[in-house]
């Protein structure tokens, strides 16, 4: 992996393929390895850009707090590093949530956004709760509460479940607390979704059982010209459970 300077860290990102950008946004608590399985239906398609968000992989981060906006602010440096004006961004999960914050902040520069697993709306005041408490969990007791609490639930496949153990077990507890407490304050995305004026790809599993089926569904209906792929029997982690259809739904940016 390469590293650039951004924003007071060092961000990690690979740069691979050929073809239209699309960069990879990778979701909590996760790294850019979560999207291995799907690289290798995109790689001669897409210039793929995988960054490594603050604090996860082998990006640094900062001790003090910062917002879904700064990690968006990290995506755009690298992409000025790279000399990349305009592209797709696909985000898993939290990465949905800064690639929605980067569509807010940057539009002129998104040729097409897809949410993986994601949503637009923001915490009720009891996911906010419950996100502090985990992060105030994971200051006391370590990054294993988080691999007992989330592995089961990012997905019923085994084999995924061990590669997120796996994944989830080498990030830092400074990053999952700072990745925590950005989401717990996250903005309302709802808003800017009939404002779009590039395509919108929605993919979700009919299985998820951390954001249901629903929340893309809502998402559609304020914005009905979204494509949603829906993957029967799809947990949280779609771009490992079903990577080829995964990958079909993103092929619509290939231009």
């Amino acid at each position: 992996m390469d590293t650039v300077a951004v924003n007071g860290i060092n961000l990690a990102y690979t740069r691979l393929g050929k073809g239209t950008p699309l960069m990879l946004v990778h979701g909590f608590p996760l790294d850019s390895s979560s999207w291995n399985e799907l690289i290798p239906f995109l790689k001669d398609h897409f210039d793929l850009i995988l960054p490594d968000l603050r604090g996860f992989g082998k990006s640094t981060t900062v001790e003090v707090p910062y917002t879904l906006s700064d990690m968006a602010d990290d995506l755009a440096g690298l992409l000025d590093h790279l000399g990349v004006e305009k592209t797709a961004l696909a985000g898993h999960s939290m990465g949905g949530y800064i690639s929605l914050a980067f569509a807010k902040k940057y539009p002129q520069r998104v040729s097409g956004l897809g949410l993986i697993a994601s949503q637009a709306a923001a915490d009720a005041p009891e996911g906010k709760e419950r996100r502090y408490k985990t992060a105030a969990d994971v200051a006391e007791k370590g990054v294993g509460v988080v691999v007992e609490a989330m592995t089961p639930k990012l997905s019923a496949d085994v084999r995924v479940q061990e590669f997120v153990r796996g994944v989830i077990e080498r990030q830092s507890k400074q990053a999952l607390i700072g990745a925590l407490k950005a989401m717990a304050v996250r903005e309302d995305s709802t808003p800017i979704l009939s404002s779009f004026n590039f395509p919108l790809v929605l993919i979700h599993g009919d299985a998820d059982q951390l954001i249901p089926l629903e929340r893309a569904k809502e998402i559609k209906s304020i914005n009905p010209s979204a494509r949603l792929l829906e993957l029967k029997g799809a947990g949280h982690m779609p771009m490992m459970e079903f990577a080829r259809q995964t990958a079909d739904g993103l092929m619509f940016f290939a231009g």
